[in-house]
């Protein structure tokens, strides 16, 4: 083409000349003054492009072209193994791609006929026949989306939904939770847990170089005792090979209670076939879905039951709003480890054994849609009066626990305002085999604050604390948690009034932990005395070393005294007259007795300096017969 009728070239020959001329101008077309025109193909022009070629494709090539999808389809269902749910957003997106093949298919087949190629004549009827067929795929595709805006929470009525899946029931803590046995406290989490389970493997010498613990470590109650069991898993695809006739010959069980840790060993018929581990048709993701092709399976765990027998649970998502909203569980598949025989059972017809059924996720979502949408969508987000939500965790996870009750495990987490600030208006507890849930109204600390309490209480230690529980201490809502140091070992125990999060107590045991919180809500006038008498004590001396800190927005002074190795916690602003006591100053006080640290109560008595003390030490000389008395005044 000329350049003068092409711009391009003019425009580039005008402000530049022509530095490629000549033969090897890439621009040139037979002319060092030409460019080739540059043709630009739109999406409709490809897929007209791929219509064609389908159109002008044997009979024979169509047949191979449709097996070969096939056979690439049933590898990738056994592979993937999706849920076959009109549930499974997962499979509409797969079969929205397929729809849209099959509609190229189609408007193709449509075109061959259209235009008398690929082997086939023309005729006009056949080509509306397939074009109008052609639409099918796209209603299945129009389903889709229809079914996801059903689901969502803004569409006319669905938030009244969203609110009532989690019924809850509003209840007396110190009706409904009785005080705690502090020899079945669960003292570790889950960290400690894996951490105690992983050593323990280590000292199975015959074990440890074929198989590893699984990450799971599911807490259950086993024989009214809380646990975390999981099961071995093969090393690698190598060790598989080796062992996968014999199956895992064992699983870890961690006592809550007792930090002990073993290695259970299965014998014979008892070994685990059945795992997560297991690379092919024993997998039990895959195995479970297979089996049960329509139904959509939510997060499995591992259990065992009052024998010790190991068993997969395996809850099915159920979805009640729309097609994709509303997730909760109705049923659930029980997968023998062992053999591989499955129970289908309805929630209700459940063993009482199984303590894991609705995943916690799960549960604190639905609570979540009931605090945000009880009042209203709009509500939810514009005014957002009486919206509540679970307090978050520690490092932006979700924040709960579980708590044994009745040999059921039941998921506990604080309930805050829609800010999400430092303060809990209450606190939920959900049953996780039967959803049962039942909520506490209680204003206090969120977790986090009262982690961050105990945690000052030892700030010296650097210790941390894990993420409490939930327990009565003579009717008071009480945090308690583990505080571990920097290798991940419980060292100390603490207890937080949830109301009154200033009153902290820390020990080396559960049971000095109990002893000093209960006489420190006695002091401070939280429970009835009664206790009090025999778990604060007086002490009284020079004074040796002050310091001061602030936590969590408090001050306290430290004080030690000569010939004492104990240091003395004194919070402000209940005991402020101990600003006034300096080094030297002889002082006596009530404090609740701790290993180290001790809770200062009360300032008994006058202020009195060491100067003082030293002239009325010396007033003897001057009348010996005072002596005796002006001594014991000294004492």
């Amino acid at each position: 083409m000329p350049s003068n009728n092409n711009p391009f070239a003019s425009i580039f020959g005008a402000m530049f000349g022509n530095p490629f001329g000549g033969a090897g101008n890439p621009f040139a077309a037979g002319q060092d003054d030409t460019i080739p025109e540059v043709e630009f193909t739109s999406a409709s022009d490809g897929v007209n492009n791929v219509k064609e070629r389908i159109a002008s494709m044997t009979k024979k090539g169509k047949v191979i072209a449709i097996i070969v999808l096939l056979l690439v389809l049933a590898g990738g269902y056994w592979w993937f193994h999706p849920a076959l749910s009109i549930n499974n957003i997962d499979l509409w997106v797969v079969v929205g791609a397929i729809m849209v093949a099959v509609f190229m298919l189609l408007r193709g087949v449509q075109l061959s006929y259209d235009k008398g190629i690929g082997g086939k004549e023309k005729d006009a009827a056949k080509a509306k026949r397939f074009k109008v067929i052609s639409y099918l795929p796209l209603i299945v595709v129009a389903i889709g989306v229809i079914g996801l805006l059903l689901s969502m929470s803004f569409f006319p009525g669905n938030a009244k939904k969203y609110a009532n899946i989690l019924q809850t029931e509003n209840m007396e803590f110190t009706q409904d939770i009785e005080e705690v046995n502090y020899s079945e406290i669960p003292v570790i989490d889950r960290s400690s847990a894996v951490l105690l389970g992983n050593r323990t493997m280590g000292t199975m010498s015959d074990l440890v170089s074929q198989f590893e613990i699984s990450t799971l470590y599911s807490q259950i109650n086993y024989n009214d005792t809380p646990v975390r069991v999981s099961p071995l898993g093969y090393a690698d695809l190598f060790k598989w090979l080796q062992n996968r006739s014999n199956g895992i010959p064992a699983y870890a069980i961690v006592d809550m209670t007792s930090q002990d840790a073993q290695i259970v060993r299965l014998e014979g018929d008892q070994t685990i076939k059945y795992s997560q581990s297991e690379p092919l048709a024993r997998n039990i993701d895959r195995y479970v879905q297979l089996k049960y092709p329509f139904y959509m399976f939510g997060e499995k765990s591992f259990e065992i039951d009052e024998d010790g027998h190991a068993w997969w649970i395996c809850p099915v998502r159920s979805f009640t709003i729309g097609l994709f909203g509303g997730e909760t569980v109705k049923r659930a598949v029980l997968v023998d480890a062992s053999t591989g025989e499955t129970q289908d059972l309805a929630v209700e017809d459940i063993p009482e054994w199984v303590d894991r059924v609705y995943p916690s996720e799960l549960l604190i979502q639905q609570y979540n849609w009931k605090g945000a949408y009880t009042n209203g969508w709009i509500n939810s987000w514009l005014g957002q009066n009486g919206v509540v939500q679970t307090t978050p965790g520690t490092d932006n996870s979700l924040g709960y626990n579980y708590i044994a009750i009745d040999d059921d495990v039941w998921m506990y987490t604080g309930v805050t305002s829609a800010t999400a600030d430092n303060s809990i208006v209450g606190f939920v507890l959900v049953n996780q085999r039967t959803a049962e849930s039942h909520f506490y109204s209680v204003a206090g600390a969120t977790e986090e604050s009262a982690m961050g309490s105990a945690e000052g209480q030892v700030q010296n230690l650097r210790y941390e604390a894990t993420f409490p529980i939930l327990i009565n201490v003579a009717d008071t809502p009480t945090y308690f948690m583990a505080l571990k140091d920097g290798a991940g070992l419980v060292k100390k125990y603490a207890m937080v009034d949830i109301e009154r999060y200033q009153n902290v107590a820390v020990g080396d045991t559960v049971g000095e932990t109990q002893k000093t919180y209960v006489a420190l809500l006695a002091t401070n006038g939280a429970i009835g005395g009664d206790t009090a008498p025999d778990s604060i004590a007086n002490t009284s001396g020079v004074i040796e070393t002050v310091a001061t800190a602030v936590i969590d927005g408090n001050s306290h002074f430290y004080l030690t005294l000569e010939g004492d190795d104990h240091i003395y916690d004194f919070a402000l602003p209940g005991l402020v007259e101990i600003v006034a006591y300096v080094p030297g100053d002889r002082i006596s006080f009530d404090y609740i007795p701790g290993d180290t640290l001790c809770v200062a109560q009360s300032v008994s008595g006058s202020k009195a300096s060491t100067d003082s003390i030293a002239v009325t030490e010396e007033a003897p000389e001057e009348g010996a017969g005072e002596e005796p008395a002006t001594q014991g005044a000294a004492a």
